[in-house]
């Protein structure tokens, strides 16, 4: 197989600047489109560059049957997203599913479970843990000069504006809140989901630099409904505190109603060591820092590190998000030709959302401390098999 033919699905504006990604990285060719709302095939394929004869599906499973499409690029964002990424798997397609990977944990489940099952590729399109400050990052705690990681932030917190969390689904049209008494069938979307769920940008780097797992979680959050946004039925905080197996502790935050300063960056790091301590910037006047205790460094100090990567050439940093964009889509045309397998796994990769989906469930059981499973295979669950406390 010379290239892989996908079926894309979710043709909102994060699924138009994948067509137009994939379209532009050799090894892929778009053999499908498809949205449940069938008023945004039109404009997707307008931006196909060989648009005639290229289905548009507005029934998933009709897609899935489609035998002329090798990989689902999964672009959609909603509370089924996770089950109709295993959907595909146990369908016979490769997946490259967009973060969030799913919303319950019986669905992380079955996506590990029908990967096994399959033998197939499973990527979750989480892009941070390809920026250029965390490859020096893991470099970094890899050559043991931060000593023991004791402890890790992540945090990502922006405004998405009050336009996001209802839709048309005649026109696909996103609406505000004063629009919905003149839209009586809109829909909410998936931005009413807890905003802790959208944590794999956090968790993935960070569990990437530490090769590591999280085991144990414990949330809280403000009220529902927003402060800011009363209409808003969502906490406008909610910050998730976890043990690794390796014994470091690692603070997550998430928050999208709150207005945060124009030179704010939205994602912010921490990673403290018995010998070192690394950090991020918060605004684009602030520079990344690094403190090494046996470099003869008396205060953190300035580093030049950015999300693009140093060698990036001029068309890979085009791709967007800094350039990370393309080292996610490569690295599963890669993994689905057979030419290398995946870094990023589908272990790693529930790995960063199950912890979240636990985060929320801490928040409604009342903070307590939940256990967050080990979903590689042992002698309790084989390979292809769902835990006992799942339906088989």
């Amino acid at each position: 197989m010379d290239d892989i033919r996908i079926g894309l699905f979710g043709l909102g504006h994060r699924g138009l600047h994948w067509l137009r990604l994939v379209q532009s990285i050799p090894g892929f060719r778009i053999t499908a489109i498809g949205d449940m709302i069938p008023a945004l095939h039109e404009r997707a394929r307008a931006q196909l560059d060989e648009g005639v004869g290229v289905p548009a599906y507005s029934d998933y499973e009709d897609m899935l049957a489609d035998p002329n499409v090798d990989a689902i690029a999964l672009v959609v964002r909603a509370k089924r997203q996770g089950a109709m990424a295993a959907q595909a798997l146990e369908a016979g397609k490769h997946v490259n599913a967009e973060v969030p990977a799913a919303h319950t944990m019986e669905d992380c489940w079955r996506i590990v479970v029908a990967q096994e099952r399959s033998g197939l590729v499973y990527q979750l399109a989480e892009q941070s843990r390809y920026a250029g400050i965390f490859q020096a990052w893991r470099d970094i705690a890899h050559q043991g000069r931060l000593g023991k990681i004791t402890y890790c932030e992540g945090e990502y917190i922006g405004y998405k504006g009050t336009h996001r969390y209802y839709q048309d689904w005649e026109t696909g049209e996103l609406l505000d809140f004063p629009d919905l008494q003149s839209h009586p069938d809109a829909r909410p979307t998936w931005m009413l989901c807890p905003s802790i769920h959208y944590l794999p940008h956090e968790l993935s780097p960070i569990l990437m630099i530490l090769d590591d797992r999280v085991v144990k979680v414990t949330a809280m959050g403000t009220r529902v409904p927003s402060y800011t946004h009363p209409e808003i039925q969502k906490a406008d905080i909610q910050v998730a505190l976890m043990q690794t197996e390796k014994d470091t502790i690692l603070r997550m935050m998430c928050g999208y109603t709150i207005p945060t300063p124009p030179a704010r960056d939205h994602h912010h790091y921490q990673i403290i060591g018995s010998k070192g301590h690394l950090e991020s910037g918060r605004t684009s006047r602030d520079m990344p820092k690094m403190w090494l205790a046996d470099s003869q460094m008396h205060d953190l100090a300035d580093v030049d590190w950015r999300y693009e990567q140093t060698d990036a050439p001029q068309e890979v940093l085009a791709s967007g998000h800094s350039g990370t964009d393309y080292y996610v889509h490569t690295a599963f045309r890669e993994a689905a030709l057979g030419n290398q397998p995946l870094e990023f796994d589908v272990y790693k990769a529930i790995e960063t959302a199950a912890p979240a989906i636990l985060a929320a469930d801490s928040i409604d059981q009342g903070s307590i401390p939940l256990e967050a499973p080990d979903f590689r295979p042992n002698q309790d669950r084989p390979a292809g098999h769902m835990p006992k406390s799942f339906p088989q």
